[in-house]
């Protein structure tokens, strides 16, 4: 079982490494390599097995001296840390390209979490069904999350609608915000978000490769 008090007092640049921890390993895992040591998983992922060992101390260790990690093990430990395990119920609110798009993913049931909903406005798009789940009129979530377990909102609407679909999540209880409109999210009572910004990365990415041919120039 984990140390939820521990747990508190590990660092956020740690947290936010585990999620990369949990795909190695469950690639790990689809090869049916049960073992692996730290110096192999930090080539693997491309870090230290100095950085490996002591983010996985801040939760207990889990690895034997001269045996390594056992991935099965691993796997499921960071699991239950990452609340892979609590079976997260989530709703899409905006059910445009991206919306259907991620409910059709298998980007949610890979980590433990199942769309329950889609809701929006568009006549073109309410009735129609998205991975044997039809969306429905924005009008219909209220009901809706007062006759389901309802943990996560994911709002792939357009941006000026982003504040008024916050506060209908607030009003509704739901505690986790997966934002992926162009407005930055912070700070809301009762919520915990996570902002996705995709015109960044591509930024960046577009960034990078302006500085690799200039660096190739020299």
């Amino acid at each position: 079982m984990i140390n939820k008090k521990s747990e508190s007092a590990v660092s956020a640049a740690v947290i936010k490494r585990l999620p990369r921890y949990f795909r190695y390993l469950r690639m790990l895992l689809n090869e049916n390599k049960l073992r692996i040591s730290s110096n192999d998983l930090a080539e693997l992922m491309g870090v230290t097995a100095s950085q490996i060992r002591q983010d996985l101390n801040c939760f207990g260790g889990f690895g034997q001296q001269g045996y390594g990690y056992n991935v099965t093990y691993l796997y499921g430990k960071i699991s239950e840390i990452l609340g892979v395990n609590e079976n997260y119920q989530a709703i899409i609110i905006g059910a445009g390209r991206l919306g259907q798009a991620l409910a059709a993913s298998p980007i949610f049931t890979k980590r433990g979490v199942e769309v329950c909903g889609l809701f929006d406005i568009s006549p073109e798009v309410i009735g129609k069904e998205v991975d044997g789940k039809k969306i429905l009129h924005i009008d219909e979530v209220k009901h809706f999350v007062e006759n389901n377990v309802v943990d996560i909102a994911v709002l792939t609407l357009p941006t000026p609608f982003a504040e008024e679909a916050v506060e209908l999540v607030q009003s509704l209880g739901i505690p986790g915000i997966w934002n992926f409109t162009s407005h930055d999210m912070n700070h809301i009572p009762g919520c915990t978000v996570q902002n996705v910004h995709m015109g960044d990365s591509l930024m960046m990415l577009c960034y990078d490769i302006r500085n690799l041919d200039n660096n190739n120039e020299v």
